[in-house]
């Protein structure tokens, strides 16, 4: 008898455990999960990939994009906006699935997150005042240099531009704002933002072509490599399908 109520006990454990995980969208295996949320990290300052708008939400080409991911691959999509520098500390301490903050592939991000395949190219651009003197890369040597901290104007400012002083600023727009008060020479951002900032301040100008091309891709925590191909399948179809193109005129106009 005994034997028998465990065997059924056994059966009934089984049974339970089978379909208790049939509410899971996928477990963890070697090959990472796709979690039913996703939680995403940015930051908001970087227009129009990522801004906080009218009605205080943040918004911006990556966060639809995201959105539009996680309606494919059937996850609810959570967005977390914090700094810029703070991203990949808080993907590695497994507080973030997925970073979509118009982030450039680099080699030493590589090491410490894995991207999804590109999904735009972008440069780095100079913003000086009007009639400048900036012509060519090597005319940014001994400047003072505004950039957003953590980012790759940051990273080529400090690394690439000889005897350079970089001021770091959390929010673009603060890094404007100082080259405007006479704080520094110029500053280095991305191609897009620098655009909306020269639009919204007068008495700047953009200065073009010194750097090369940079890929963006969304990043996504180390050896989770069903979610990365789960969102690289999303972007093919928002590809095929036309839906990214729309998502591009309405946020970029590109």
């Amino acid at each position: 008898m005994r034997k028998f109520l465990t065997a059924a006990l056994t059966g009934v454990l089984a049974a339970t455990m089978l379909f208790a995980g049939c509410g899971k969208k996928e477990e963890a295996s070697d090959g990472g999960k796709i979690p039913e949320k996703i939680v995403v990290g940015t930051n908001a300052e970087f227009p129009p990939f990522e801004f906080v708008n009218d009605d205080g939400d943040v918004d911006g080409f990556d966060m639809a994009v995201m959105k539009e991911v996680g309606k494919r691959i059937g996850s609810d999509v959570e967005i977390k906006n914090m700094e810029f520098k703070s991203l990949i500390g808080s993907m590695e301490s497994g507080n973030l699935d997925v970073i979509a903050a118009g982030m450039t592939v680099t080699e030493e991000r590589e090491r410490k997150v894995d991207f999804t395949d590109s999904y735009y190219t972008a440069k780095q651009y100079v913003i000086q005042k009007e009639n400048g003197d900036i012509k060519k890369a090597e005319d940014l040597e001994g400047l003072t240099i505004a950039v957003q901290e953590g980012t790759t104007g940051d990273l080529l400012a400090t690394d690439e531009i000889k005897d350079s002083n970089v001021k770091r600023f959390k929010k673009g727009v603060d890094a404007v704002m100082d080259l405007k008060k006479g704080g520094s020479d110029v500053v280095i951002i991305d191609s897009n933002p620098a655009q909306e900032f020269i639009k919204a301040n007068e008495g700047l100008e953009l200065v073009k072509d010194l750097f090369e091309d940079e890929k963006y891709a969304f990043a996504v925590q180390k050896d989770n490599a069903k979610l990365k191909d789960a969102i690289n399948d999303a972007l093919d179809e928002m590809k095929d399908d036309g839906t990214f193109d729309k998502l591009v005129k309405e946020y970029i106009g590109q």
